[in-house]
């Protein structure tokens, strides 16, 4: 069975970071069943960027650079086969030529 991650509020990791300065990040940890890194990280945010930091920050794509993405990944798709029937036809060419020359 795999652990499912758990999710803490931004309220929850301050007072877990509030909880941590009072009374000993040893035993909060432990408390709470986190890793040092873990508040560490949650500390640091804090500490440069208040509450606002404490959000999720989920990876978000700008709808104009996904759409670029799309088509630069179908513009290299269309280049690749032309690439690929590029090199067929020469290959049926220099057959062709040979075949051609024995005659």
């Amino acid at each position: 069975m795999s652990k499912q991650r758990r999710t803490f509020s931004v309220d929850q990791k301050l007072k877990i970071i509030q909880e941590a300065d009072q009374q000993g990040i040893t035993q909060t940890l432990r408390k709470h069943n986190l890793s040092h890194s873990v508040f560490l990280r949650w500390k640091n945010q804090f500490n440069t960027g208040g509450t606002e930091l404490l959000k999720p920050q989920y990876r978000k794509i700008d709808p104009e650079v996904k759409a670029l993405m799309e088509e630069n990944a179908r513009l290299k798709k269309i280049i690749g086969n032309q690439a690929l029937e590029l090199e067929f036809k020469t290959e049926l060419l220099k057959k062709s030529d040979v075949h051609w020359m024995k005659r």
